[in-house]
């Protein structure tokens, strides 16, 4: 494999949990709710896979369970922000906090350690080599050999923009993410569709944060997502909460990633290879407050 090739590969793995969240960020927001729990989603959902992969024997099962309780986390967001007309910023910010402090505090009862829990034994997430792809020469070695919420990811970003731009029910949601009170007036139950949105979000997130516990290394260390929930907060906002544009600015984020560890492999101190994320960030953040708005939302009201 060639060295493009390897970096290349490694910008579509480091990418996945980023663009995971980032597709919850964006169905979050076509609905005209800004989810800023997507990063504590991602650790609840990262510590549920180790647990529940550890106590079971099995990767599959936590993954699962990784959906189940980070559909459940959710569930605050869901119901205080759509029927009690709560905050989202407010209720993210406090899902984030609690996630935190949450999965520090279980690590001691459940595992009977601190700061990071490595269970010994443990499989990690399997990966798949796609038979014709793999032999064509270099485009074979990019794509082939990923673990399968990789190729989920790819996948869930084409069905969400056909969901949202070829299906009736996406079309019904754009609008009411367009103009609640308008789809309100003829008839639609908003406060469902929301709360099934930011549902269906928290299962996106359970996702991302089973490939950063169950995918090269099997662990969980207190503040594992690292801010990558943010960056799916930016990548939202860079990509304008569609789906492909959203894939670009994860492929942007995940090249800042990759480039990271490469430098870092090559002598670079940690401290100034793992900033190069947060810096592109960042120049986004900066990026999106330039750029004129083309509809009112809830991202671009906030980046304004």
């Amino acid at each position: 494999m060639t060295e493009s090739a390897t970096i290349a590969f490694q910008v579509l793995d480091l990418m996945t949990p980023i663009l995971l969240a980032a597709l919850a960020g964006a169905l979050c927001e076509r609905a005209g709710l800004f989810n800023v729990a997507l990063e504590g989603m991602m650790l609840v959902g990262a510590f549920s896979a180790i647990s529940a992969a550890s106590l079971l024997g099995s990767t599959p099962a936590g993954v699962l369970v990784a959906i189940f309780v980070t559909v459940v986390f959710a569930l605050p967001m869901a119901i205080g922000a759509t029927w009690f007309k709560g905050d989202s910023v407010v209720l993210g910010i406090g899902l984030n906090l609690l996630a935190a402090g949450l999965t520090a505090y279980l690590l001691s009862p459940m595992f009977g350690v601190r700061g990071t829990y490595f269970p010994v034994g443990l499989a990690t997430l399997p990966r798949i080599e796609l038979p014709l792809i793999g032999d064509i020469p270099f485009l074979g070695d990019i794509l082939s050999g990923h673990e399968l919420l990789d190729y989920a990811s790819w996948l869930g970003t084409v069905l969400l923009g056909l969901f949202l731009f070829r299906t009736p029910l996406g079309l019904r949601l754009r609008g009411i993410g367009e103009d609640t009170a308008a789809a309100e007036a003829m008839g639609t139950n908003v406060n469902l569709y929301q709360a099934a949105t930011v549902l269906v979000g928290g299962a996106l997130c359970g996702l991302a944060g089973a490939k950063l516990a169950l995918g090269s290394i099997t662990l969980f260390s207190e503040g594992m997502t690292a801010g990558r929930g943010w960056i799916a907060v930016v990548a939202v906002m860079l990509g304008r909460a569609h789906p492909l544009g959203v894939l670009a600015a994860c492929l942007i984020f995940g090249f800042a990633d990759a480039m990271g560890l490469r430098l870092q492999g090559q002598g670079l101190p940690n401290q100034l290879t793992d900033a190069a994320p947060y810096a592109i960030t960042l120049l986004a953040v900066i990026a999106v407050s330039m750029r004129p708005a083309h509809r009112k939302s809830p991202t671009s009201s906030l980046v304004q």
